[in-house]
């Protein structure tokens, strides 16, 4: 069990379950006991607290997010440190990532659904954008759907402030080197335009089910974000619209250039989209061409220079430039000959040198590789080692022959002590070694928990005491005691010594306090005010504010309202607000009323259309077919009597009225 679970941070922040481990920091769901609302609490992992720098980038990562405060973007609600524990407190989110919502829908989403994502996603990068914070790692996995379809984008675990400097391909972007934009994978300087193409990564995921780029390795996969422009999303699905495409292809553009210049640039061109599908806009596949680097001195036209730096010795040759071909004169004269003669003697050696290098590549390719493909190795079976007595085991010689078993972990679980719960490699698999090792974790058997003492204890720390021990411990009863302070355990079930499981259920009677005085609280409405008055003070309660408010059917000085209802038993001194009508409002306004108006036909003519107006503007119409209708209905909203003019086909027929106060 983790060791944070049923801490209480603060005095405040109490750790339920941990939901979610990432790569600085394990997030945990708890109750804040002020406001008696759920939250998720982000706590630097125990291994990285000792790093100065990780605590650092970590406060960062706080400071940064708590800048925020938009919609579409996961709330934070504090920063802290408690126990020598650093944490950030954040909205908890009820919903899904991106990611799962996808795979759940076959990966591939309708457009109207994409672009209703997409436009949401926007919309929070440009508010951290213009707080000067770029996310740096955008992708479906840090974005939520909530069960009402709205979207926060979450985890902004790597962002900085904008003027925090350059980016580079570091071991935590490779995560992510699906959706990183091409300055992130040369190591460039980025800014919000890097979270545009990330984002138009996500919409090109979202419309063809697919990634715009695959690979057998991250650098392989960063090195086509670079260099190579992916299929168009109508290839792929050609009931995406053609807009929305150019959309998609114009945030993922190689040259930062060619690409949104910002987050409201971006959501203009979706929300006119989302006006008009069928909109045009001017993009051409030029603009998705990836930046022409400059060539290399010294290179040949046709050369291609590989993504990164050159290697030591090549960038050392291109900078010194051509070496000087003419010898400068020594005080002496040599033919052309001689000059012949003395330089063939470095170019036998070089030969030579080639030629060895060559030999021990060819030996030692022969050895290591090409031999072996030529050699028949058997294949030995792995025995199934799950289920059986690990001191056993290791006994076996029958059954493991020259493998050897290795205990890596003992691990509480139902099975008995000393029963073999996992291995590796598993039992259906085969290896080429006959003496290979067989990894075992092992059981130490149910783990045992013994009741302890609780009664007398405040609530919060036997709370956090069952907790901490894998107890289950639901909302607690209250009852009055007189003895027993207020908010501390009268008793408990089961009782102290019992013999328990992690997750047997615990459950706790928790105090009020002495009983107190109750009254009954009467029925106020209907009487005066006097008569209320009176019977408060009989009751030992007490009259606290009184409101006069206008009422048009209940005579002056009755009252209304009450604060507490009738029959409701409170303690002695309780405060009670009352309502007085003070009689009708005279500046109160009719309040309109609805009533029908009949508008009967005229026979056989055929469809006609009925308009109704009412000094001059129409107010109601409908269409009418007077083979089948004799008359019309319209519903009209008014008050005192209205005059409405009759049109049959935009001929006047008649006036009618209505009484809306009958």
């Amino acid at each position: 069990m983790d060791q944070n679970i049923g801490k209480l941070l603060d005095n405040r922040y109490e750790l339920l379950e941990l939901i979610g481990v990432g790569g600085m920091a394990k997030v945990y769901k708890a109750r804040c006991h002020r406001l008696n609302r759920l939250v998720a609490v982000k706590i630097l992992r125990d291994d990285l607290s000792q790093d100065s720098d990780f605590r650092r980038r970590f406060y960062d990562e706080s400071q940064a997010v708590a800048m925020l405060s938009h919609p579409n973007i996961v709330a934070v609600y504090d920063v802290s440190r408690s126990d020598d524990l650093e944490y950030i407190v954040m909205e908890l989110i009820d919903g899904i990532s991106l990611k799962q919502y996808m795979q759940k829908k076959g990966n591939k989403l309708n457009w109207r659904e994409a672009l209703h994502f997409i436009t949401q996603i926007v919309k929070g990068l440009g508010h951290a954008h213009s707080r000067g914070i770029i996310h740096r790692d955008i992708k479906p996995h840090n974005i939520m759907v909530l069960r009402d379809g709205s979207v926060k984008v979450a985890d902004f675990g790597i962002a900085r402030l904008t003027s925090a400097g350059h980016s580079t391909l570091t071991q935590e972007t490779l995560g992510s080197v699906h959706y990183i934009s091409p300055e992130q994978a040369r190591g460039s300087h980025i800014d919000a335009r890097s979270d545009l193409y990330s984002a138009g990564v996500v919409l090109y995921e979202m419309l063809t089910g697919r990634l715009p780029f695959e690979g057998d390795s991250p650098v392989s996969v960063a090195i086509q974000h670079i260099n190579s422009i992916p299929l168009s999303p109508r290839e792929l699905n050609e009931e995406i619209p053609e807009a929305l495409e150019r959309i998609t292809m114009k945030a993922m553009a190689s040259n930062m250039d060619k690409r949104y210049d910002s987050a409201a640039s971006m959501l203009t061109d979706l929300e006119e989209f989302r006006k008009n599908p069928s909109i045009n806009f001017e993009y051409t596949a030029e603009d998705l061409k990836p930046a022409v680097e400059e060539p290399v001195a010294g290179a040949e036209k046709t050369q291609k220079v590989a993504v990164g730096t050159l290697a030591r010795g090549e960038r050392a040759r291109h900078e010194s430039g051509p070496r000087r071909t003419d010898r400068q004169s020594t005080g002496r004269n040599r033919s052309e000959a001689d000059d012949d003669k003395a330089e063939i003697w470095p170019i036998l050696a070089a030969i030579a040198a080639i030629l060895l290098f060559t030999g021990g590549v060819f030996f030692f390719l022969f050895n290591s590789v090409i031999r072996p493909m030529f050699q028949t190795t058997p294949d030995y079976a792995i025995p199934n080692l799950v289920g059986r007595v690990y001191s056993e085991v290791t006994e076996d010689r029958e059954l493991l022959g020259e493998f050897t078993v290795f205990l890596t972990e003992n691990m509480t679980s139902e099975e008995p002590e000393g029963t073999i719960l996992r291995q590796t490699p598993s039992a259906d698999s085969t290896t080429k070694d006959p003496k290979a090792q067989i990894s075992v974790i092992v059981s130490s058997g149910p783990e045992i928990i013994v009741m302890p003492k609780v009664d007398g204890m405040e609530y919060h720390k036997a709370l956090v005491l069952l907790q901490n021990m894998g107890l289950f411990v639901p909302v607690p009863s209250y009852a009055a005691h007189e003895e027993v302070p207020t908010n501390h355990v009268i008793s408990y079930t089961p009782l102290e010594g019992a013999v328990m499981r992690p997750g047997d259920r615990v459950d706790l009677v928790v105090s009020t306090g002495p009983t107190e005085k109750l009254e009954v609280v009467p029925l106020f409405i209907g009487q005066t005010k006097e008569w209320a008055q009176n019977k408060i003070d009989l009751q030992n309660l007490k009259l606290g504010n009184v409101f006069e408010v206008w009422s048009e059917d209940i005579e002056v000085g009755i009252v209304v309202d009450q604060s507490i209802a009738a029959y409701t038993e409170v303690p002695q001194g309780t405060q009670i607000n009352l309502q007085v009508s003070k009689g009708p409002d005279p500046n109160a306004k009719p309040v309109p009323k609805s009533r029908n108006l009949t508008v009967n036909l005229p026979e056989n003519v055929g469809q006609i259309q009925v308009v109704v107006k009412q000094n001059g503007a129409v107010v109601a119409q409908q269409d009418a077919d007077t083979a089948m209708e004799a008359s019309v209905v319209f519903t009209l909203t008014g008050t005192g009597t209205g005059h409405y003019d009759i049109y049959f086909n935009d001929q006047f027929h008649t006036t009618q009225s209505v009484d809306f106060d009958s």
